[in-house]
C-alpha cells in the first residue's frame, strides 16, 4: 500500500501544474447620458450600445426610470475597471455647469 501511495505522490510531483486562465482584459467605457429634462447621468460600461439600450429599456438605474428619451451625449475609453470607476467618480463630483462645460469641451476636441 506504502508503493502506491509513494508512486502516486512522486507521479503527482512531476505533472506540471495547469495553467489558470487570466480574466480576459475588458475595455471600459465612460458615458454621458442627458434625459429629457436635461439632467445629466454618467456611467461606465464595456458596451455603450447594450447599456445605453438597457437605460433605454428602464432596466439599471433607477435615476434614469422615466426620463426619457434618453439621449447619449457623450463616451469615451478610459483603459481598465479601476481606472474607470476613478473617471466616473471625479466626472460625478463636478458640478452641472462643469459637466456640461467638460462636454462641451470633449465635443470642441472631437470635431478638430
Amino acid at each position: 500500500m506504502s508503493a502506491d501511495s509513494s508512486g502516486a505522490e512522486a507521479h503527482q510531483a512531476e505533472t506540471p501544474k495547469a495553467e489558470i486562465p487570466q480574466a480576459k482584459a475588458s475595455r471600459w467605457y465612460l458615458y454621458v447620458i442627458e434625459t429629457a429634462a436635461g439632467a445629466l447621468y454618467t456611467g461606465i460600461t464595456t458596451d455603450v450600445d447594450r447599456r445605453l439600450a438597457e437605460h433605454r429599456a428602464g432596466r439599471g438605474a433607477k435615476a434614469l426610470r422615466g426620463k426619457g428619451p434618453l439621449t447619449l451625449r457623450h463616451h469615451e475609453p478610459v483603459g481598465d475597471h479601476g481606472t474607470a470607476l476613478r473617471r466616473e467618480a471625479e466626472i460625478k463630483r463636478l458640478t452641472a455647469a462643469r459637466k456640461r462645460a467638460w462636454l462641451r469641451q470633449r465635443t470642441e476636441e472631437a470635431s478638430v
